[in-house]
């Protein structure tokens, strides 16, 4: 997160529906030597503070909470952008990134199996229903040898979350014209991950 506190947000509202609209992200557990990262998608819910997501089972995460619950960290990163200090419109300015990343904390444990498949209908629904008016599609469409031989490959996991820390650095340290000159060049040119939403972000910060 960004030590610089106009740009930090904990907790509030938009974490939460940042979190929720990602679906994907990169969870870090600490290993015995290194940390273990696994780019997991995910189902977050907001009442009960769950993310809910299903790991390989030779996973090396999979193998340390097996053997113990522990604290894990889930990596979001929402739209982001290089900014050139061209666009600012004045004098003496240095290139920067904006961005917006989430990080939710909180304690991992591994399921037990009987819990696999209610958490992979749970997936597959939210993530299909994005797709509608596409029929969704459910597990039971495959035959159940194929559903016993794919799910005896992973693990179903949750996060019980109980921080979530956000950096949202948009412009918020300059002047609102600047920033706003800079949001439209941002907008004009395309470059970065969704710089459309980047630049509706800008413009509405303060």
């Amino acid at each position: 997160m960004h030590p610089n506190q106009i740009f930090r947000e904990t907790d509030s509202e938009r974490n939460h529906t940042m979190l929720a609209s990602a679906g994907f992200g990169a969870l870090v557990v600490n290993g015995d030597d290194v940390p273990h990262v696994a780019h997991i998608p995910y189902h977050y819910d907001r009442v009960t503070g769950q993310v809910a997501f299903h790991l390989v089972r030779s996973n090396p995460i999979a193998r340390v909470l097996a053997k113990s619950d522990g604290r894990a960290t889930l990596i979001i990163n929402g739209p982001h952008g290089y900014i050139s200090p061209d666009w600012y419109g004045v004098d003496d300015q240095v290139p920067t990134w904006n961005y917006v990343a989430i990080h939710a904390t909180g304690s991992v444990a591994v399921l037990p199996d009987d819990q696999l498949e209610p958490i992979l209908n749970r997936l597959s629904d939210h993530f299909e229903a994005d797709l509608l008016p596409k029929p969704i599609w459910k597990m039971s469409k495959l035959t159940e040898d194929v559903k016993i031989r794919m799910m005896r490959q992973i693990v179903p996991c949750v996060m019980q979350v109980d921080m979530i820390d956000g950096t949202w650095k948009l412009g918020q340290n300059k002047a609102d014209a600047v920033r706003l000159a800079a949001a439209k060049q941002l907008r004009d040119s395309g470059d970065g991950s969704d710089p459309q939403q980047l630049a509706d972000l800008m413009e509405q910060a303060t």
